[in-house]
């Protein structure tokens, strides 16, 4: 099965000195294909990427790997795990989030060991096109949410049990998530930001 990609319309903004700040230049590049994957699964929801680096910053402006995509983890090194996803060399970077979990548990979380698309394929036809687009709707359950853009940043947001979830549609560009006690969300975000990460189905 190969890499499903969708590009975002946005241009990449990620600099490369910020990279090299955030540990990039210290992983890996490559992995041996003959050993051992440590860990096999899936993709559990959407992950954005430059190159072949996928951070835990997730910044919704980048092109992203859909749910659901085949990914064997081959090795640790520094801050990042290098993996193969989709038949792709990739890295993952644990850049933000190095206080709060290790590197382990937060591969753990984006590579899981059930496909996320037996999941995908019960929820309402609204939903299951938001997903597909990257983008958050209203009645989203966190679970869905988490697959349409991923897990929010545990330097932001420690705890899923929170009711303010931050994202970033770049370095720049941060939207919320707010949930109330029945679990209803809500986007909070300047209207430019909100229309680029609301889904508005039939548009």
């Amino acid at each position: 099965m190969k890499m499903t990609v969708w590009n975002s319309p946005t241009a990449c903004r990620f600099a490369l000195s910020g990279l090299i700040m955030a540990g990039v230049i210290a992983c890996a590049p490559h992995y041996d294909p003959n050993a051992p994957a440590l860990r096999t699964g899936y993709t559990c929801c959407n992950l954005h990427f430059e190159d072949d680096w996928i951070s835990d910053g997730n910044y919704g402006e980048n092109p992203f790997i859909a749910a659901g995509t085949p990914v064997k983890v081959y090795g640790y090194s520094g801050d990042c795990a290098y993996a193969e996803i989709g038949g792709r060399k990739m890295r993952l970077g644990h850049d933000y989030g190095r206080n709060e979990e290790t590197l382990q548990h937060w591969v753990e979380k984006i590579v899981v060991t059930k496909d996320p698309k037996v999941r995908l394929a019960v929820f309402s036809p609204d939903v299951r096109e938001a997903i597909r687009m990257g983008k958050v709707s209203g009645g989203m359950t966190k679970e869905q949410a988490i697959m349409a853009v991923g897990y929010p940043l545990t330097s932001e947001t420690p705890s899923l049990d929170a009711p303010v979830w931050n994202y970033w549609l770049s370095s720049f560009d941060r939207y919320q998530l707010v949930w109330d006690k029945q679990g209803r969300m809500q986007v909070w975000a300047d209207p430019g930001i909100k229309a680029k990460v609301v889904h508005s189905p039939g548009k």
